[in-house]
């Protein structure tokens, strides 16, 4: 059975700073490309950033991109990190991470119907 789990997620001012993690079990997870989604309240679900299996390509959404870094655990290659510096309100959301069989591109990245397996998202709260 596959599953991913979030944590991390916390109450922080705004300009503080974050790490989210992402742990997967019941698949070979280096064989998988990894993205962070999020969603507020209100908002659909929107693209935060992704990273190819081999941890070589990147992809942030606008909003995020020289704030946020999305890296792997290549460790334990077990799953992955959401750092996430500079924060502002409008960051708060509910943030899940996805993992993808696809080879990432861009579109692949940001495709929320590429992702075949979902965490259960975990809560960043950033107040003014």
């Amino acid at each position: 059975q596959v599953r991913l789990v979030e944590s991390g997620g916390d109450l922080v001012q705004a300009g503080g700073s974050l790490r989210l993690s992402c742990v997967a079990s019941g698949l070979t997870f280096s064989s998988y490309a990894m993205g962070w989604f999020r969603q507020a309240p209100g908002k659909e679900r929107e693209f935060v950033a992704a990273i190819s299996r081999n941890g070589e390509r990147t992809y942030y959404a606008a909003s995020v991109r020289g704030r946020f870094t999305i890296s792997r655990d290549t460790a334990e290659n077990t799953g992955g990190f959401l750092q996430m510096n500079s924060l502002k309100p409008e960051d708060t959301a509910v943030y899940y991470c996805a993992a993808t069989y696809r080879v990432l591109t861009r579109a692949v990245a940001e495709g929320q119907g590429e992702y075949a397996s979902w965490g259960q998202g975990t809560q960043v709260t950033v107040s003014s």
